[in-house]
C-alpha cells in the first residue's frame, strides 16, 4: 500500500472526465490526497477554500484556459506548483508555460510513470523554494535585528563621546540632545533628504567634542576670556575635527565637519577658517544657528541664560551676518516648534 504524502494535495483540473479519473486514479496509488475540478473557474474557488500543494492542469479547456488559470495561480499563489497536461504536443507551448513559471509540461497520452516523476520533481522543487525564501527571511530578520543593534551601539558610543566634552564644559547630556533635534528639524526644513537629516541628528552632538582639548581654566572661567585664552578656546573646533575625521562611519565623519565648522559665520567673520557664504558646509550654517540659539537659552558659567523671545530677536539681527538667510527664515518661521523642543528636553 502507498505511503500518504503527509498534506500534500493536488488539484486535478480537466474538462474530460476519464482524464480527471485516470489522474486522480495514479497520484491515489501514489499515497496523496487530491481534489477535481472540471474548468478553471472551479479550480480557482478550490484553491480560495483549500491548501492545494500542486496544480496539475490540462491547457486547452471551454471559457478559461489552462494558461490563464497559470498566470492567475501564479501572481496568487506563489508556493503552489503547477504541472500543466495538453494533448498537443508544441515547443512553443511548453517554453512559454515554464516561462510562466510551471514546474513540469506532459503530453498526452502520457505514461504514469512519467506523470508520477513530474508530480515528484515539481513538489520537490516547491518545497526547496519554499525552504529557501523562509531561510532567506530568516536571514533578513538576523540582519536586521544586528543592523538595529549596531545603530544601537553607534548612537550610544556617539552619545558617550559627546558627553565627554561637556562634563570638561559644566554642561549636560541635555544640551547635545536638543542640538541633535534642532539639527535635524532644521534639515528636514532645508528639504534635505530624510537620510541626511537622521545622521545629522546623530552627528550634530559631536560638535564640541574638541572641548576635551581644552583645559579647566579656560573652560570653566566665569569671567570673559583674554585675547590669548580665546585663541586657545578655538582650537576646540580643529581639536573635534582631528578627533572624529579618521574615522570611516558616515556619522563620524558628519561630525567632524560640524566641528570643524559651527563656529563659521555667513560674512566670513567667524573661525576657524573664515569661510564665507555657501563655502561653509551645510553642516556647518544649521550647526551654527542650533548651538547659538541654545548658547543664548542655556546658563553657562560666564552668563545666565535668555528667555526664547529675546533669543528670537538676536538671533533675527544675525541674519546674513552670523547665519545663512535662507536657513534662519527657516528657522525663524519654525521658531515656536524649536523652542518646544528646547523646553521639552530642558536641563
Amino acid at each position: 500500500m502507498a505511503k500518504t504524502h503527509e498534506r500534500q494535495r493536488i488539484l486535478i483540473v480537466d474538462d474530460e472526465r476519464q482524464i480527471r479519473g485516470v489522474i486522480a486514479a495514479i497520484v491515489e496509488m501514489e499515497g496523496y490526497f487530491y481534489s477535481l475540478a472540471e474548468d478553471a473557474e472551479s479550480a480557482l474557488e478550490i484553491l480560495a477554500q483549500q491548501h492545494i500543494d500542486l496544480l496539475i492542469s490540462d491547457i486547452n479547456m471551454k471559457a478559461m484556459s489552462g494558461l490563464d488559470l497559470l498566470g492567475i495561480t501564479t501572481r496568487r499563489y506563489p508556493d503552489l506548483a503547477v504541472i500543466m497536461v495538453t494533448g498537443v504536443d508544441d515547443r512553443e507551448t511548453a517554453i512559454e508555460t515554464l516561462h510562466m513559471g510551471a514546474y513540469g509540461y506532459v503530453t498526452k497520452p502520457f505514461q504514469s510513470n512519467e506523470l508520477i516523476i513530474n508530480i515528484a520533481n515539481a513538489l520537490r522543487r516547491r518545497q526547496l523554494e519554499i525552504e529557501n525564501r523562509r531561510h532567506r527571511e530568516e536571514l533578513e530578520i538576523l540582519v536586521e535585528e544586528r543592523t538595529r543593534e549596531l545603530f544601537k551601539s553607534r548612537e550610544e558610543s556617539i552619545h558617550i563621546l559627546s558627553k565627554a566634552a561637556e562634563f570638561r564644559d559644566n554642561e549636560t547630556a541635555k544640551h547635545t540632545i536638543r542640538m541633535g533635534h534642532y539639527s535635524e528639524q532644521l534639515a528636514r526644513f532645508c528639504e534635505l533628504p530624510e537620510s541626511f537629516c537622521q545622521r545629522i541628528k546623530n552627528a550634530a552632538p559631536l560638535h564640541d567634542v574638541g572641548k576635551i582639548g581644552i583645559s579647566d581654566t579656560i573652560l570653566l572661567k566665569p569671567g570673559k576670556l583674554t585675547v590669548e585664552e580665546f585663541a586657545i578656546m578655538k582650537t576646540h573646533c580643529e581639536i573635534g575635527f582631528r578627533i572624529l575625521s579618521e574615522s570611516t562611519s558616515d556619522i563620524l565623519s558628519l561630525g567632524a565637519e560640524i566641528a570643524l565648522n559651527h563656529h563659521e559665520k555667513y560674512d566670513g567673520s567667524g573661525y576657524p577658517r573664515g569661510l564665507s557664504g555657501e563655502n561653509i558646509p551645510i553642516t556647518g550654517r544649521i550647526g551654527a544657528i542650533c548651538d547659538v540659539f541654545d548658547a543664548l537659552t542655556t546658563e553657562r558659567v560666564y552668563k545666565k541664560a535668555i528667555p526664547s523671545d529675546q533669543a528670537f530677536l538676536i538671533m533675527s539681527e544675525g541674519r546674513s551676518t552670523h547665519f545663512d538667510p535662507r536657513i534662519i527664515d527657516h528657522f525663524l518661521r519654525n521658531f515656536k516648534l524649536f523652542a518646544e523642543i528646547r523646553s521639552h528636553f530642558s536641563d
